[in-house]
């Protein structure tokens, strides 16, 4: 009962998730994208500090050592880099195509586990990577042959670290409490963005309600609820079931996409949205060996 009521809670952060690529997009028109990062993480980190607040002046307050700490940091460090990688590639590549390249990610949670706990990947996982890199390339190669843009490529990266994130999270889940997990993750992020903001652009933002709606939508609702919600989830399910429900995410941002700013995939875009899509289910299903899930 309590992994269906994670796995559906995972969903809802899939809807969330989605739904916000467009508006993402429309906003960093108006708004430097390291510097929209630092205000939603550090708004994020806010309302988790006011919501715990009163559990941890508590009798029973949360448990907290500087391992758990630093093992939130690295978590953090992550999210970020994939955040990072994810918003400064959707400046220069579609809401749908950014959203499935993300998608890549769940193929890669399996692999990277097996990696970490020096596991053999299955014929199923390397042939789910082969489907999805070929999907990949039918959605990036859209020119030439050669022309990836430079959006794709941050996108992918932002997918790898995506990977790293559930994976880590799913480690170290069971023996941090979600509160701990979520407030020194999501905190990490804040502090990385506040620190690369004068490094790494020239801050710019014009203060239009579209950039408000933005930074509270992705602050409140896809960060503080989105990874508070995962950090408790994955108590209960495991980083391989977590990755095949984000694997929904980019349906749902092509959906939204269409809807909202009749934004599609062409032919190719959508055989290649298919394969990746084929591996997913590959690697997640493992229709060549009977062995259930790491």
């Amino acid at each position: 009962m309590n992994r269906g009521k994670a796995e559906l809670a995972l969903g809802f952060n899939v809807v969330v998730w989605g739904a916000t690529f467009v508006l993402i997009k429309n906003a960093l028109r108006e708004i430097s994208p390291v510097l929209f990062l630092a205000m939603r993480f550090s708004l994020a980190t806010l309302a988790l500090g006011v919501l715990f607040r009163p559990k941890w002046q508590g009798p029973r307050r949360p448990r907290v050592t500087g391992k758990m700490v630093a093992a939130g940091g690295m978590i953090g460090v992550f999210l970020f880099a994939g955040f990072l990688l994810q918003t400064v590639g959707l400046q220069s590549t579609s809401p749908p195509k950014s959203a499935f390249l993300t998608g890549l990610a769940t193929v890669m949670v399996p692999l990277l586990g097996a990696l970490v706990y020096r596991i053999k990947p299955r014929v199923s996982e390397v042939a789910g990577v082969l489907s999805a890199t070929v999907g990949m390339g039918l959605m990036t190669l859209a020119g030439p042959i050669g022309s990836i843009g430079s959006g794709d490529l941050l996108t992918f990266g932002g997918a790898i670290a995506f990977s790293a994130h559930i994976v880590a999270t799913g480690h170290f889940a069971g023996r941090i409490g979600y509160e701990v997990l979520s407030i020194t993750q999501i905190g990490a992020a804040a502090l990385s963005a506040g620190s690369l903001v004068w490094w790494v652009e020239t801050p710019r933002v014009q203060w239009h309600p579209l950039v408000v709606w933005a930074i509270l939508i992705t602050g409140l609702l896809c960060t503080a609820l989105a990874f508070t919600i995962q950090a408790w989830a994955q108590h209960y399910t495991t980083s391989t079931r977590t990755a095949l429900i984000y694997a929904l995410e980019p349906v749902v941002a092509w959906i939204t996409s269409y809807c909202m700013a009749g934004e599609g995939l062409s032919g190719q875009a959508a055989a290649g949205a298919a394969l990746i899509l084929g591996g997913v289910l590959l690697v997640e299903m493992k229709p060549f060996h009977a062995r259930q899930h790491l």
